[in-house]
């Protein structure tokens, strides 16, 4: 009996620590290993880190961006789970899915983004298809657990290109889910900014703005980013599942 019960114990302590194992840290909290910036260009120390946050640079204009950080390694299907803070007033994106191109100048001409934003102060376009978290102009949120600025927020970001299903949990609660491709994807990138048709973006006031992205969404093989809007924003425990 006592030999059953130490193997049981074995097993249980093995799948346990299986389980565990699962995730992998993006972000160390001491370095910006497994990070760089977008196509390598910009200015390289414009994030730093401290206190075990991964902190960017910024002036806090809305104006001065462009170092948008991204993952060296390519992820497909995954769990992302990472925590937020903006300051008041910012704006910021996380992507996936992107791929760098010389001939794409930012990461969200191809990388849908999962809002980072003050909800409350934030001056800009900032309805519901544009505040956090939901996926930017694609599909709208509607009442959900927001912190405001100046508190930690948590996304959990599901990427399920075998089931072609993608799902966002905020703060413990689910927003909602989404195609990865197909008929049902193609209408939510039709109807945005990001659709190659330029006449129907003069007819949604919504998404009047015409955006040159011919590979929005294509790849699913791709890059995690954090986006530089021009707000220092934080994140920290920044880890992810493969599946």
């Amino acid at each position: 009996m006592k030999k059953i019960f130490i193997l049981i114990l074995i097993l249980t302590t093995s799948y346990g620590f299986s389980q565990d194992s699962q995730w992998t840290y993006l972000f160390d909290g001491k370095t910006l290993d497994g990070w760089h910036n977008y196509n390598n260009f910009q200015e390289e120390n414009s994030w730093y880190v401290k206190n075990g946050e991964l902190i960017l640079r910024s002036k806090n204009d809305n104006v001065s961006r462009g170092n948008d950080l991204v993952t060296d390694k390519k992820y497909t299907s995954f769990e992302l789970s990472i925590e937020w803070n903006i300051p008041k007033g910012g704006n910021s994106g996380i992507m996936f899915g992107v791929e760098e191109r010389s001939d794409m100048d930012a990461p969200w001409r191809t990388g849908p983004e999962i809002q980072v934003l003050d909800n409350e102060n934030f001056v800009g376009p900032n309805s519901d298809w544009h505040k956090a978290p939901s996926l930017y102009g694609l599909k709208p949120i509607g009442d959900i657990k927001y912190n405001p600025y100046g508190e930690w927020n948590h996304l959990l970001l599901n990427i399920d290109h075998d089931n072609n299903l993608g799902s966002i949990t905020f703060n413990g609660e689910f927003v909602y889910s989404f195609p990865l491709s197909g008929p049902e994807w193609d209408k939510l990138v039709a109807r945005s900014k990001f659709s190659s048709d330029e006449f129907f973006k003069g007819l949604d006031p919504e998404h009047p703005y015409y955006t040159y992205a011919p590979y929005f969404g294509q790849f699913k093989t791709g890059k995690i980013v954090l986006q530089d809007h021009g707000y220092n924003v934080r994140f920290r425990n920044i880890k992810i599942r493969e599946l």
